[in-house]
């Protein structure tokens, strides 16, 4: 890959995108039949988290792990990141100490303050604008159950969050329309968007989720207030009501449509618990294949 750093797709061509696509999937078919890498021998990545999480902190340091390098985790109170010290001054001690740094962060532009500074890779584990190592994993699964990507259809179901940007991002540089219900005033980013359909990608803004789920070959959705909304709940459960993927709405969708979600779920809300078990239910795969994605941006990052 000609990057320093994966904050957004949008930065990537869809060349780059199925770069990591490809390794993520040797990766796995390599650690599946037993074999060791060492491509990180010696290799320190730095995990920073203003918020906590599950599988993007075991799925980096675990994939460390398995290329042979080392991942050091620096929580909310380790370093207070802006806060004690400047984001600029972390960066460049950092880059002195460490060969990658991903970050979980609340604002987008600390991210991109990190990635100005550091002289090594920077991720983007997670921000409130953007998410794409979580995308990774969305196309690597897309791609191992449909044998394909270009010519499908994605609905998501939902806020117009991080999530959703990433995916506008993402779908539309590999040829994955993408569209998305939700209530009025609840719309993702009008740049993202724009940025999206200018470049060419095809980005539907639609109201009815029934409409938006007809004929979809995925139906993706995300909890409906994200961590750092909490004031917002009762708010959003208002504003939300009749936008959850059921049963009802799988019927809607093309016959062995795929059921897909980030985690962690609230089941009787964004997703019902039947719809989540069902069929075409890939969600623990998207889960796993984050480690896989992710382990393919480390080492064509870092090594």
């Amino acid at each position: 890959m000609n990057v320093k750093d994966i904050i957004s797709l949008a930065s990537l061509s869809a060349a780059e995108i199925y770069e990591i696509l490809e390794t993520a999937r040797n990766l796995k078919l390599e650690l599946n039949a037993g074999v060791k890498h060492e491509m990180l021998y010696g290799k320190t990545l730095a995990m920073i988290f203003q918020k906590p999480s599950l599988r993007t902190r075991v799925s980096f340091e675990t994939g460390m792990t398995q290329l042979g390098g080392h991942a050091i985790y620096l929580g909310p109170e380790d370093i207070k990141l802006g806060e004690r010290e400047t984001t600029e001054d972390i960066a460049i001690v950092l880059s002195g100490y460490v060969d990658g740094i991903m970050a979980r962060v609340f604002e987008h532009q600390t991210i991109l303050d990190l990635a100005k500074y550091a002289s090594v890779p920077v991720i983007n584990g997670l921000s409130n604008l953007l998410h794409p190592c979580q995308i990774l994993g969305d196309l690597l699964t897309i791609w191992e159950k449909k044998r394909e990507l270009s010519g499908l259809t994605l609905t998501f179901i939902g806020d117009g969050n991080n999530v959703a940007h990433s995916l506008i991002n993402g779908c539309t540089k590999v040829g994955i329309a993408f569209r998305i219900a939700c209530p009025g005033g609840y719309e993702p980013d009008e740049a993202v968007v724009g940025a999206a359909q200018q470049a060419g990608g095809s980005v539907e803004i639609l109201h009815d989720p029934e409409e938006a789920a007809s004929r979809a070959d995925i139906l993706y959705t995300d909890v409906w207030t994200s961590m750092g909304q909490e004031t917002q709940t009762e708010e959003k459960k208002h504003a939300f009501s009749g936008f959850s993927v059921d049963e009802a709405l799988l019927k809607v969708a093309n016959n062995g449509a795929l059921v897909m979600h980030c985690l962690p779920a609230h089941y009787g809300e964004e997703i019902t618990y039947e719809a989540s078990r069902s069929t075409g239910s890939v969600i623990f795969d998207q889960a796993q294949n984050r480690l896989h994605a992710q382990k393919a941006v480390l080492a064509l990052l870092m090594s």
